[in-house]
Order: C-alpha cells, then sequence, then structure tokens
C-alpha cells in the first residue's frame, strides 16, 4: 500500500511539527493501537508465563483473547 501525496504532505508535515521523523511518527501510533510484531508479541507472552503458572498455550490463547477484545472496541 502506497500513501497519495496529499496524506504523504500531511505526514511529513506533522513529524516537522512535533521535531520527529515520519518512522517515529508510525511508530508511536502503532503503539498506541497496540500492533505489535509477531515477535514482540511472542516477547510478551515470554515475560508473563516467567511471573504466572500458566502453560504457554494458555498464555497464548489469552493473549490473542485480549488483543480481539481490544481490536473490537476499535
Amino acid at each position: 500500500m502506497t500513501l497519495s501525496e496529499a496524506r504523504y504532505r500531511a505526514l511529513k508535515e506533522a513529524a516537522a511539527q512535533r521535531d520527529k521523523t515520519i518512522g517515529q511518527l508510525i511508530d508511536e501510533s502503532l503503539e498506541f493501537y497496540c500492533i505489535k510484531t509477531r515477535e514482540d508479541a511472542r516477547d510478551l507472552v515470554r515475560r508473563a508465563r516467567a511471573h504466572s503458572k500458566l502453560t504457554e498455550e494458555h498464555a497464548l490463547a489469552v493473549a490473542q483473547e485480549q488483543v480481539r477484545a481490544v481490536r473490537r472496541k476499535s
């Protein structure tokens, strides 16, 4: 997918106004919407499992349900 010229200009302007790069704005937006890479999600599950008594499968199921719940709210 590519951005329209108008969207790109708006993103570039927003980045300049905030003294950030376009990449930094995109990263912040992804974090705001809790969009993570698969590896980030796995790391989150690993850390959660280290502090709980859940099996890996159960922990992953709980994490997936939480992601679905957040997405339904959006």
